[in-house]
């Protein structure tokens, strides 16, 4: 069977953006918290490869993914090309150091987990990243092809997530790293979870007003300043007819708000190149007041996707060359 290579690329919907935005703030806790104690948190190159089982999905992987890329290599005693295709993984999660973490499931012990990832056949390798999950490959694969997806999936971790990997010491004892205690709560924690509750149950303006009031004490607050904008978007699209939207935009491409409106939809739907696209050309064949109120709403786009990531990136590129 050839390998079925997976695409980092894919959509980003506004789950994937608030699981990026809490990954971010636990990661950047715990390497606070690590630094406080002054030290780092390390383990042993011997904790970068784990066996995991049903019961312990949720906490080896899941929560784990909160802080570290996890690779998920689902094999079998009788699986001769897993026998191939595992130790390459294992060699390969020590080399990264800690920027990937390798979870092996023996699928003959773990059928539920095999039937909940919908695998048709072994090996497979799925990744888990904040909480999500992506295949990767299945059936045998090169080592030049392995290197290559891994790069990318460490990137996505890094860009979009704010994963940095774990610290990695030779001489760290296997199994003993110690769970850090909670972090002291700072000064804007009750606010921002009370904006998270407000968007959880589709208070949608308490929300805005809650990251608002974070943004008027501490302007710089990045984890406000993404949960607004997704509040925002969220309060754009709220009861609108996709449909009309789309005809209007079609219909009326001078019309700077049907243009808009349509991005919002693009973006909401996970369409992220369309939506900077469509408010580009926008840009390209509007000016003064109207060049001005595209260009505003494409940046508060950007902040909902995050600024580090590649298509963010492309995007502002492409923007300056419209505007000058």
């Amino acid at each position: 069977m050839q390998p079925r290579n997976m695409s980092m690329s894919g959509v980003v919907d506004l789950a994937a953006v608030k699981a990026a935005q809490e990954a971010k703030a636990k990661a950047e806790q715990a390497r606070a918290q690590a630094a406080r104690e002054g030290g780092t948190g390390a383990i042993s190159p011997a904790d970068l490869v784990i066996d995991v089982d049903e019961a312990g999905f949720e906490r080896d992987v899941l929560q784990r993914s909160a802080e570290v890329p996890v690779v998920i290599d689902f094999w079998a005693e009788w699986c001769e090309p897993c026998k191939q295709l595992s130790p390459v993984l294992e060699r390969l999660a020590v080399e990264y150091n800690g920027r990937f973490l390798l979870a092996k499931v023996d699928v003959d012990a773990n059928q539920m987990l095999m039937q909940q990832f919908g695998i048709q056949g072994i090996p497979a390798v799925f990744a888990v990243v904040a909480g999500q999950a992506l295949p990767l490959f299945q059936g045998a694969a090169g080592e030049a092809q392995i290197r290559q997806t891994l790069d990318q999936l460490v990137q996505v971790g890094e860009q979009r997530f704010g994963l940095t990997g774990l610290t990695v010491d030779p001489e760290a004892d296997a199994g003993g790293a110690q769970a850090a205690p909670e972090r002291p709560a700072g000064p804007h924690d009750g606010l921002l979870e009370a904006a998270v509750q407000a968007l959880d149950s589709g208070d949608l303006s308490g929300a805005v007003q809650a990251y608002r009031n974070v943004l008027n004490e501490d302007p710089g607050n990045e984890e406000a300043k993404l949960g607004l904008a997704q509040a925002e978007l969220l309060q754009r699209v709220q009861g609108v007819d996709p449909q009309q939207v789309r005809r209007d935009a079609a219909d009326k491409p001078a019309d700077v708000q049907a243009q808009i409106a349509a991005a919002d939809l693009d973006l909401v739907g996970g369409h992220v190149e369309d939506a900077f696209g469509r408010l580009i050309e926008t840009v390209q064949r509007t000016v003064g007041d109207d060049r001005d109120t595209v260009r505003m709403r494409l940046l508060e786009l950007f902040e909902v996707v995050g600024p580090d990531d590649p298509r963010v990136i492309a995007a502002r590129r492409a923007l300056a060359r419209a505007l000058f």
